[in-house]
């Protein structure tokens, strides 16, 4: 994949304002679970990663609370309450925008919760020549133009183009244009409003991830389209030398050795951690805690660990079981395998009955046979839990 360019400042609205009931229940469809978090949390972690300065976010009245607790953690949101329609809602959340250290806006629905970065700057690129942007895709099915149940006539595919969001805006001319407009209540998307001030909008190439999710089947699908249930291995070593602690399994053991590494060189937590970025493809722990950086120099490993069962949670996984195995002559791990086994528990937000920690020699063979260090292998099994899952 080619190396992005820097985006140029940008702001970002996220449209949340719809009662969203169609995928059934009681609870806004933005506040509902897709893929191991709220649906809206997707969409504004998304602007957030992306550079946005600001997401300003239209929400229900009275859904104060819902969006709090779903954006939990988040930074650089502000929430207004939305109105009677989208161009209502957009226009407030415009109106309420600081504009002052940028000039141009995403405009975005909740619903479309997978936003790939190369859309955002296709978008942005965009606005240094025409005032707005939008994504789009082709149609590639025949068209029928249809009247009392019967098809009248035939649409011309060539000349549509299905529309996405985010859409892109300078600032002020999109704010002037929802001040300006003089059409029906319900404009229909943002770019409607610009094209009707006479501002121009460019399309740029939209993506299949930017799906709209609109109903209950929608969420189901999405979640059994991935597999109910994925396999994570992992393995590291590390070497026993004099003068260090020995840390195995977030326990401290007594031994007149310990093992040398740029963090506490817990090999058992490495080889857990790597078999849930495994299960998930996530890489493994080097991508994420690189030992080049010095960050990590003589950090404990049950940070990395923690980091890894999140990430596999945020994707829907949930930790069913591990199963470590320790390799070494010495230390004994009997003696601390309960203590063990509870660490690890807590660190994976498991009971201990789904945690089995065991330890074998190589009868002298090898360099753990000799001593000179220790290796550990794991195996994690993750399940969906998410909405559409199987259990």
């Amino acid at each position: 994949m080619p190396t992005l360019s820097p985006l140029p400042a940008f702001g970002a609205i996220v449209v949340a304002a719809g009662k969203g009931l169609r995928v059934g229940g009681d609870t806004p469809k933005q506040f509902r679970d897709w893929r191991g978090k709220p649906l809206i949390r997707h969409s504004v972690e998304a602007l957030l990663d992306h550079g946005a300065i600001e997401v300003v976010i239209a929400i229900p009245g009275g859904a104060e609370e819902a969006a709090e607790a779903a954006l939990a953690g988040l930074d650089l949101y502000r929430l207004v309450i939305g109105g009677e329609t989208r161009q209502d809602s957009v226009r407030k959340a415009l109106e309420a925008m600081d504009d002052g250290s940028y000039t141009r806006v995403l405009i975005h629905d909740a619903a479309r919760p997978d936003l790939p970065q190369q859309v955002t700057h296709r978008l942005l690129d965009m606005l240094d020549v025409y005032e707005g942007a939008i994504p789009v895709l082709p149609v590639v099915d025949s068209l029928a133009v249809a009247s009392d149940g019967l098809m009248t006539g035939k649409a011309e595919r060539e000349m549509l183009r299905r529309v996405q969001t985010p859409q892109a805006f300078r600032y002020a001319d999109i704010l002037a244009a929802h001040r300006a407009w003089a059409g029906p209540t319900d404009a229909g998307d943002d770019a409607q409003v610009l094209a009707a001030s006479s501002g121009s909008v460019a399309l740029v190439d939209g993506d299949e991830r930017l799906k709209k999710i609109t109903f209950a089947e929608d969420f189901a699908e999405t979640m059994n389209n991935a597999p109910a249930f994925r396999i994570g291995q992992g393995y590291d070593v590390h070497r026993l030398e004099t003068g260090e602690e020995l840390w195995l399994c977030g326990v401290q053991v007594p031994h007149d050795k310990g093992l040398s590494g740029h963090s506490d060189a817990d090999v058992a937590l490495h080889a857990i951690t790597d078999a849930v970025l495994g299960a998930v493809g996530e890489g493994d722990i080097g991508t994420h805690f690189p030992p080049s950086d010095p960050q990590w120099r003589g950090a404990r490993s049950g940070r990395f660990l923690e980091h890894a069962v999140a990430l596999a949670r945020s994707a829907g996984y949930a930790i069913a079981n591990v199963d470590l195995t320790l390799i070494c002559e010495a230390p004994k791990i009997g003696p601390h395998r309960p203590a063990m086994r509870t660490e690890v528990a807590r660190l994976m937000g498991l009971s201990e009955s789904m945690v089995s920690i065991k330890a074998t020699t190589t009868e002298g063979l090898g360099f753990t046979g000799r001593g000179e260090g220790i290796a550990a292998q794991a195996i994690v099994l993750v399940n969906l839990t998410s909405e559409g899952s199987i259990p």
